[in-house]
């Protein structure tokens, strides 16, 4: 299995800063362009996990490109190029400090939160008597604030985005707008694949006054899918969905009594669970493009992406 690439450190011409995020390495090029690197890392509770996941970064970074391709009808986004397999280079928007989460079924934290007795999540009601996976009547929004590097995303409902002032009101309609209309999108998509789109997240910007969709969309690492094929009857039986998202790294992390609090040890991960969870992400490419994984093996991935990148710059 080839070297996960976990960061990097790159001097471009006209580079004026690099963001280190989660996963990212986000180089700010001039006044108006970014370079996002998709690293290897994988995170989970917002802690970045301790070894990286061969050929995550490339499956993130080409299932983010297709789909940014394929919802551009709806509302423009912040690519214009793909120069290497990790990586995309595009537009510098003024993000607004929120991530637009929408919800097709009720599970994972919400679920979890839906167990404590809470029946409001981010001042949105939710009906009683509900299971999990089950699906909404219609697709929910529960936005989080945008967290600082090394914060918590904490929920927060429409009310307490407008009474903040986080973003306009006229604005707000629009993200909303948008949030619904990708969903549906990626909806039909994920159907012709075989798989539900249950929930996922987008952000976005603005750049010369006009909303921009940024960073990834539809990808195992912002979204959740399930098969279609034995939904009904794993819900009816009450069993576990066969689901290809993150979700199952949060899952074993849980089992061995880690989600992310003080004073909980991150669990071993030996080989065998990195390449098993290499697999998973390529799994879902396939699953979700419909088309076979190709992965780019090189002695010197890291080369690579620069000579790439220097190619567009």
């Amino acid at each position: 299995m080839s070297k996960a690439v976990t960061g990097t450190d790159f001097q471009f011409e006209g580079q004026k800063n690099k963001y280190t995020g989660k996963v990212r390495d986000v180089y700010s090029i001039g006044d108006d362009k970014l370079v996002m690197v998709v690293t290897d890392k994988i995170s989970a509770f917002d802690v970045v996990l301790p070894k990286g996941i061969p050929f995550k970064g490339q499956v993130l970074n080409q299932i983010a490109s297709k789909f940014l391709d394929a919802t551009s009808d709806i509302v423009p986004n912040w690519k214009t190029s793909t120069p290497d397999p990790m990586v995309t280079a595009g537009d510098k928007c003024e993000p607004f400090p929120i991530e637009m989460i929408i919800r097709g079924y009720i599970t994972g934290s919400a679920w979890r939160t839906y167990q404590t007795g809470q029946r409001v999540i981010c001042g949105v009601q939710i009906p009683d008597n509900m299971q999990n996976n089950q699906k909404f009547d219609k697709p929910i929004i529960t936005p989080s604030t945008k967290a600082e590097q090394g914060e918590h995303d904490e929920d927060i409902s429409k009310e307490e985005i407008l009474a903040q002032g986080l973003v306009s009101e006229k604005d707000y309609a629009l993200l909303e707008k948008y949030t619904y209309e990708l969903f549906e999108r990626g909806t039909q998509i994920a159907a012709e694949k075989g798989l539900i789109l249950v929930d996922t997240k987008y952000e976005f910007g603005k750049k010369d006054g006009e909303i921009i969709l940024i960073d990834e969309i539809h990808t195992p690492d912002s979204s959740r899918y399930f098969y279609a094929d034995g939904y009904q009857e794993r819900f009816d039986k009450g069993e576990n969905q066969k689901q290809l998202s993150k979700e199952f790294v949060r899952e074993w992390l849980m089992e061995n009594n880690f989600q992310g609090k003080d004073g909980q040890i991150i669990p071993e991960m030996n080989n065998e669970k990195v390449n098993e969870i290499s697999e998973r992400y390529i799994e879902l490419y396939e699953s979700i493009i419909g088309e076979k994984f190709v992965k780019e093996e090189c002695n010197n991935v890291l080369a690579r992406i620069e000579k790439n990148i220097k190619s567009i710059l």
